[in-house]
């Protein structure tokens, strides 16, 4: 008899089919003398739609809702199909005794499992193979220490949950809101308190006042020195006059200094990466969006296999993951890595609890290396930055802590305090690992201040006395807070206890607890989504909410914006996870709660205007179309939500502009395409083509290299070289 592996991917699939030496290729599976491996394509198996439940459904009718499946319906994918039967033929082979869950190990990863052997009515013994990373060392220790599969139907019956529960409200919420103002209007859980997160942030800035400040900076005894007030110590003031009055009496003064202090600090690299921190760096360095940092650590993790499990909200790794680092960091030791790495490999590993802990370690440890030799050269030029930012955080926290003095002197003139600050590097430490990056531990300093508090201070002790030179006036203007970017938004879904309405301080705790908004795997999805309905755009790298998007908020019940939701909710999905509350007594309580959402929606006075509605008519049903923002596109997008007819009218580009160098959006026009940049250049694609011809683009890095090698293996003037050949000096 033999067991059918179930995984999540084909490539981890194929991975695994390998390492069990599997070879013999049949439709949708891969078989060996032991094992059949089969593989999903991500979900094969989803929720029913409305309609499967009852005809009626398929008209989106107010009168119809709320609509509570009284027992859920599972289909298959139509996409998918195939694949689906083609997995279902394996399960139901007489030579398959077992089935080997071998999908992702988190909830998602379980419930893509389970539906598919609940749809296809399997019930043949399980196991799980519960593993972080796909290397050959990982399967082969993950297949040796199978778990039963019992152990884990809690955590389908909260993945299992928390979809029906987010059918119940986003479907019945949606239609709703869709058939009440006759817009395309969509709402959910998640989306929608992030959604007015952002709404906040857009007016605090709208309101904000801002305010003209002050401050004073001098020279003595070869030190720049600020002027700090007596009794808050800062060194701004919102009074211009005193500032002035100041700045006229310091001249010809001296300056006596008071204090002089020194003291040896310390600190300790940043923590190991988990998924939300990543997509954090990644954004605010590259510009990446949270769905793309991702997509590229999906691919580290399972075609190249140098990366572990990337859906983890852990920045820790366990006791048992110690042994392997020195492994780990031998398959680092590549490109810009050798200098760092063999003095860690010549002597003990030091584990500390500032990354080892196996308490804050939950279904996976944080991103780290494998034990897989990483070859640079495969890696994209995307994949090189994220492995970089890895490898280099999971190498910083092994090195020691950077070591510096810190010295601050205080003086007085005139009567007033004057600080400055200088810093001495004693030791580099984890630093190092970084090179040429720069590291601003004074981020809340005022921006004219960086220059008295990064300085190199001189000798000088008490009682020293100095005549006042430069004196400069600084003035600054408060600023209102910044806009989300993808990299902030993602700390304010993963914290989002500051814009809780509720001071209830159980529900605060409630939110930390269970990690915010979202999960680490949902984050960026919620964010695209919230791009695809319209609700959000982008300018530059900054987000703002749409002119529907302020609408929605005014129409969606109270309780679906606040972040308190979802925190409740997260938390009784991981009580049912850990087998403490029944998934039956969950999903009544939001059934009723969707009764009565749909009763608030119902009786709701409002109205939604489309405000960008366009003078062009859709070429299908004639009705005028809302001219709409993409993330990276301008849309046409008929008024018409059954009509559903889209049209991209520009998209921004890779092209360059050869002014500015920024990049170009292209714009469509009937058969026409021009490139068009916000500094004024225009120029028609055709033309950029030809121009780019010109300048030899469309050459690949590849032919560049082989025009080299040829160049190296062909000689210069042979006839020439072969005469000077013979001649002995």
């Amino acid at each position: 008899m033999k067991s059918l592996i179930l995984a999540e991917k084909p490539s981890v699939a194929r991975d695994i089919a390998r390492v069990l030496n599997c070879r013999k290729n049949l439709s949708g599976a891969i078989e060996g003398n032991q094992y059949v491996v089969t593989w999903a394509l991500g979900h094969l198996v989803t929720l029913a739609d409305p309609e499967e439940y009852d005809k009626k459904f398929k008209e989106w009718n107010m009168s119809y809702l709320p609509m509570l499946p009284k027992k859920w319906e599972l289909v298959v994918i139509k996409q998918t199909a195939k694949q689906y039967h083609n997995v279902k033929s394996q399960l139901f082979r007489k030579d398959i005794s077992e089935i080997i869950i071998a999908t992702d190990a988190g909830r998602e990863g379980e419930l893509v499992a389970r539906w598919i052997l609940e749809k296809a009515n399997c019930h043949k013994p399980v196991k799980r193979l519960w593993i972080s990373s796909v290397t050959d060392k990982a399967i082969r220790e993950g297949f040796s220490r199978l778990k039963d599969g019992r152990e884990y139907l809690d955590l389908y019956h909260a993945a299992r949950s928390r979809a029906e529960a987010d059918w119940l409200v986003g479907i019945n919420a949606t239609r709703a809101l869709t058939c009440k103002y006759n817009a395309q209007l969509s709402c959910g859980r998640v989306q929608t308190p992030t959604l007015a997160i952002i709404a906040r942030r857009e007016e605090e800035i709208r309101s904000f006042h801002p305010e003209e400040y002050y401050g004073l900076t001098c020279t003595a005894g070869n030190v720049s020195w600020s002027w700090q007030h007596s009794k808050n110590n800062s060194t701004r003031s919102f009074q211009k006059a005193f500032v002035t009055d100041l700045h006229t009496s310091l001249k010809g003064q001296t300056l006596t200094v008071t204090e002089v202090q020194r003291a040896a600090k310390k600190t300790f690299a940043p923590g190991l990466y988990d998924l939300t921190e990543l997509q954090r760096d990644a954004n605010r360095r590259f510009g990446f969006s949270a769905k793309e940092t991702l997509n590229i650590m999906q691919r580290l993790y399972e075609n190249h296999k140098v990366l572990t499990y990337p859906r983890t909200d852990s920045r820790y790794i366990g006791a048992d993951i110690v042994p392997t680092i020195k492994e780990r960091l031998k398959a680092c030791i590549t490109g810009p890595y050798k200098k760092f790495i063999p003095p860690l490999l010549k002597a003990p590993i030091k584990a500390n609890k500032s990354f080892v802990d196996d308490k804050k370690v939950s279904d996976h440890h944080a991103i780290i290396p494998t034990e897989e030799p990483a070859l640079l050269e495969h890696l994209s030029s995307e994949e090189r930055k994220i492995y970089d930012l890895v490898v280099r955080r999971f190498i910083s926290v092994l090195y020691p802590a950077f070591e510096y003095e810190q010295t601050t002197l205080k003086a007085t003139a005139s009567g007033q305090g004057f600080i400055a600050k200088g810093k001495r590097v004693l030791s580099p430490g984890w630093k190092a690992v970084y090179e040429t990056e720069d590291f601003n531990d004074s981020e809340d300093e005022d921006e004219f201040d960086f220059q008295t508090t990064q300085q190199t201070l001189p000798a000088l002790k008490m009682g020293d006395r100095f005549p006042i030179s430069n004196i400069s006036l600084k003035t600054g203007k408060t600023k209102p807070p910044a806009r989300f970017t993808e990299a902030t938004l993602l700390t304010a879904m993963e914290n989002p206890v500051r814009y809780m309405e509720s001071k209830d301080a159980k529900a605060r705790k409630t939110l930390g607890e269970t990690g915010g908004l979202g999960t680490v795997a949902t984050r960026a999805d919620i964010i695209e989504k919230l791009f695809h309905s319209f609700l959000i755009e982008k300018k530059g790298n900054e987000l703002l909410i749409s002119s529907k998007g302020k609408q929605l908020l005014t129409l969606v019940p109270e309780d679906l914006k606040k972040p308190e939701l979802t925190a409740q909710w997260e938390m009784q999905l991981a009580d049912i996870a850990k087998g403490k509350r029944k998934e039956t007594i969950f999903l009544k309580e939001i059934k009723e709660y969707t009764n009565t959402l749909i009763g608030e929606i119902r009786s709701a006075e409002g109205s939604f205007r489309h405000d960008n509605l366009t003078n062009t008519k859709c070429p299908r049903c004639g009705k005028r179309m809302l001219s709409v923002n993409g993330k990276n596109t301008r849309l046409l997008v008929c008024q018409d939500r059954e009509c559903g007819y889209r049209e991209t009218v520009a998209r921004l580009s890779n092209a360059r502009c050869p002014n500015c160098h920024k990049k170009m959006e292209l714009i469509k026009k009937g058969d026409d395409e021009t490139f068009v940049c916000a500094c004024g250049y225009k120029e028609k694609l055709s033309a950029f083509k030809t121009r780019r011809e010109k300048e030899g683009a469309g050459v690949s890095k590849k032919d560049v290299q082989k025009y080299l090698k040829k160049q190296k293996e062909e000689s210069v003037n042979t006839a020439f070289a072969d005469a000077l050949s013979g001649i002995k000096l």
